[in-house]
């Protein structure tokens, strides 16, 4: 992540800010009572998508529009949430989307990115099959092939971190779930922009800990699986420069149980009554596990999104 200055990331903000007010952040005091210490949720649940992946789309399609200027659309894979960022930045670009998902991917989220004017193809067994099927129809199409992971991306993404840094008391600790890693870079970016000494802690889930295995052994591992119901953490591999990034800045990462995940999401519930995703209660449900650690601290955690189909809700919930 080059040149990531604090002024590169308040410019990229104020593109943000374009689209999108800021979203916001509180300490809820529930999950103070629950926790034994501060605890500041940053709602990205509450973005135009319902996910903080509207912010990177948005500065990424700024920079496509300058440097790539015949471009006639873009093509990416998904599981949902970056989808829905670029499918809504690309047709505001007057650019064609076309998004690839997995076999099986959330009909809520595919019904949401063909609202926001993509065309989206289903291929593949999981994430890391849908990127494959995505590069060869950039090829075939002569679209430009949108990573998960790319500088542009972090940038605008990092806006949530600005605001989250701006507006709470200093914080020992920030969760941030970790899939593809723009979340968490982003976070580290803005920490070591503005000078701060906050852990930055990423969560993946027990399912999908491919970035957990390799910041533990320092070198890039792969899981034969991702079999969450956390859609937005079910990466079999990191992304190179992404890694690269959370291997130096992040202090530890930690995995998370399905039923981790899913108790968080009734916590959030009950606690805030907040709809959350499964990627979205990964933080909160590692704060959970580490409470004792945090107990008297004052913490961050990033509410990622809230795009979980209702079937699956229902489920958890009840």
């Amino acid at each position: 992540m080059h040149g990531l200055t604090r002024d590169a990331l308040e410019t990229a903000a104020r593109l943000v800010y374009q689209v999108m007010p800021a979203t916001a952040q509180y300490p809820w005091p529930l999950l103070a009572q629950r926790l034994g210490c501060t605890v500041w949720v940053k709602h990205e649940n509450h973005t135009p998508t319902g996910a903080f992946k509207v912010r990177g789309g948005i500065t990424f399609m700024h920079w496509l529009k300058q440097t790539h200027p015949t471009v006639r659309g873009i093509v990416t894979a998904t599981r949902g949430n970056h989808g829905q960022s670029l499918a809504m930045a690309a047709t505001a670009s007057g650019l064609r989307a076309l998004i690839v998902v997995p076999r099986g991917n959330s009909v809520e989220k595919n019904n949401a990115m063909r609202g926001f004017g993509g065309e989206v193809i289903e291929h593949g067994q999981d994430f890391d099959e849908a990127r494959e099927e995505a590069a060869r129809q950039a090829e075939q199409q002569g679209l430009y092939l949108v990573p998960p992971y790319h500088d542009e991306l972090v940038k605008g993404v990092a806006s949530y971190a600005l605001e989250l840094f701006g507006a709470a008391p200093p914080l020992h600790t920030v969760y941030v779930p970790i899939g593809c890693g723009s979340g968490v870079c982003g976070v580290i970016a803005v920490r070591d922009a503005l000078g701060l000494n906050t852990e930055v802690v990423g969560v993946v889930s027990s399912q999908a800990d491919a970035a957990k295995r390799s910041f533990d052994s320092g070198a890039l591992c792969e899981t034969a699986s991702a079999n969450t119901f956390a859609d937005g953490l079910a990466v079999r591999r990191p992304i190179p420069a992404a890694f690269a990034v959370y291997a130096a800045g992040a202090a530890r990462i930690v995995a998370v149980s399905e039923e981790q995940i899913a108790e968080a999401m009734r916590v959030y519930y009950s606690d805030t009554h907040n709809l959350v995703e499964g990627a979205g209660a990964a933080a909160l449900a590692a704060l959970l596990q580490e409470r004792e650690a945090m107990a008297g601290k004052t913490v961050g955690v990033i509410l990622s999104g809230g795009n979980v189909d209702r079937a699956v809700y229902a489920q958890v919930i009840g």
